[in-house]
């Protein structure tokens, strides 16, 4: 969604980077162009003009001045003005001393309630909740059935007591639900309610009746983060006719410019909460501030990216890869496939590597890249034999043609495939040594750590357990993509002297 602000901001920053000392004059230029970038991304005036204030006010101050790297400490200055305007620190639900907890969502109709009440559901429950959601939204046609639908996708409990359609008093199925609730023990109640095309009276007087007879602990207002300069009159009207807790973007994977995240949240004085980025029920968290603005800036977001690793990989999955490479054990394809259906749980391979630091220079390469091939890559492995998976080496001429016959692919994708995962093996042993871990030869039988000497000893680094995976071979030397990293691939994180492999992201495009 904010491709287009990412790459206008890039853009400014990159200018910077080349001034030693920052005059008025380049203050002012900067501060013009990120003005223009907002405008542009339908982010509201008045946000807009807040925002430039206080970046201009900071940037002429002792903090840039006096700073060694002035560029960069503007660079700063605009990545923390722009968490303050998303939030600042992420806020979490308020629960109910005594259940149940009452959750109610408002917002104009096709901003994505009905799914986005599923997906609330299915988070609760995987937080340990045991949610209850509530068709109260009778004036929509099917509004009722699709949210039994998603509810019974989600593995959570729909009361519906009214078939809706224009049948049924949504206050009076609002009010009963939380008896239900109480009934069979459910702990948190998410009320879905109509919306209507437009801000009317009849809409939020239904809203505020709900809130009336169900007291909710939380109003969270469900905004379409593709409706642009609306969003302000909107989130206006439903913080002065209903009274919200909180916003809840949806759609955020959308190809408009985004400006309703950046300006929702300083209009209606209420935190974004959480962000829907796609159609399935698992397309939704928390929103963090800091880790959006990130992402704006082309800085990546690596904690979102390391959190849904970890709920893909298993711990002793993670133990496993961890004892292995401590142990100095080789790198197999069984092993890689293993990584490879657990990446491929996490979501499409372009929405992971975007997370990555400096993903934005390649950014046509990644929305160029299909997933279908490393469902071939698949097929390729699972028609070797155990033995080929342990030591690709005895893959000679006549296996090759049969595993690509086996898999449906040529010998050409074979011979890729086993190129590929030799440099990953070698990857992988060589990070092994990097850390001190044991294989390695001791550095006082190289010749040419002789003739280094002090400078030439390493301190043993020892490897966490668990964390990130390795990408497939050919996906995971994307520019800054250590923690830290800068883009410019002298800060990635990475043990000294650790050569990332060349990438080629065009074997991965789309045929």
């Amino acid at each position: 969604m904010f491709d287009s602000l990412t790459e206008r901001l890039s853009g400014i920053f990159t200018q910077l980077r080349g001034k030693g000392r920052l005059s008025e004059a380049d203050i002012d230029a900067t501060a013009r162009e990120i003005r223009l970038a907002l405008l542009e991304a339908d982010v509201a005036l008045p946000v807009v003009k807040e925002f430039i204030a206080r970046v201009k006010e900071r940037a002429r101050g002792a903090e840039v001045s006096q700073a060694l790297n002035p560029a960069q400490q503007v660079i700063k200055i605009v990545h923390e003005e722009l968490v303050g305007v998303l939030g600042g620190e992420e806020r979490r639900l308020s629960f109910a001393k005594q259940p149940p907890t009452v959750i109610m969502l408002a917002g104009l109709q096709g901003a994505g309630k009905t799914t986005l009440a599923g997906k609330l559901g299915r988070w609760l429950r995987e937080q340990g909740h045991t949610p209850l959601l509530v068709a109260a939204d009778l004036q929509r046609p099917n509004a009722v059935n699709q949210l039994q639908i998603v509810g019974e996708r989600a593995g959570v409990e729909v009361y519906a007591p009214q078939p809706g359609n224009g049948v049924g008093d949504p206050i009076q199925v609002a009010a009963d639900s939380i008896d239900h609730a109480k009934r069979v023990q459910r702990d948190v109640v998410v009320i879905d309610t109509a919306g209507r095309l437009g801000v009317d009276a009849e809409m939020m007087a239904q809203a505020a009746s709900i809130r009336d007879v169900t007291s909710p602990d939380e109003v969270l207002f469900v905004i379409d983060a593709m409706i642009g300069q609306d969003a302000v009159a909107t989130a206006e009207a439903f913080r002065d006719g209903v009274g919200i807790t909180g916003v809840v973007l949806s759609k955020l994977d959308g190809d408009a410019r985004g400006g309703a995240a950046l300006s929702v949240r300083q209009v209606t004085g209420q935190p974004i909460m959480f962000a829907s980025t796609g159609e399935k029920l698992e397309d939704f968290d928390v929103f963090y501030p800091e880790r959006m603005a990130s992402r704006i800036l082309g800085m990546g977001d690596v904690l979102t990216l390391i959190e849904q690793a970890e709920k893909v990989f298993e711990a002793d999955q993670q133990e496993r890869m961890t004892a292995k490479l401590v142990g100095g054990e080789q790198f197999t394809l069984d092993d890689f496939l293993e990584q490879l259906i657990a990446i491929r749980r996490m979501g499409p391979i372009g929405n992971l590597l975007s997370m990555m630091p400096g993903a934005g220079q390649l950014k046509d390469q990644i929305a160029d890249i299909d997933d279908k091939h490393l469902d071939r890559v698949t097929a390729i492995i699972r028609s070797m034999t155990p033995a080929e998976r342990g030591t690709p080496k005895i893959i000679n001429g006549s296996r090759r043609v049969r595993i690509a016959n086996g898999s449906g692919t040529t010998v050409t994708d074979v011979n890729q495939l086993l190129e590929r995962f030799t440099e990953a093996q070698k990857m992988m042993k060589q990070m092994g040594g990097m850390m001190g871990l044991p294989g390695r030869r001791k550095a006082t039988k190289s010749p040419k750590n002789k003739r280094k000497g002090k400078k030439g000893k390493q301190q043993n680094r020892q490897p966490r357990s668990g964390g990130m995976p390795a990408l497939p071979p050919g996906l995971g030397g994307l520019p800054g993509a250590g923690a830290g990293g800068s883009g410019d691939g002298k800060d990635n994180g990475l043990p000294p002297g650790f050569q990332m492999p060349k990438i080629d992201l065009s074997k991965f495009g789309k045929k």
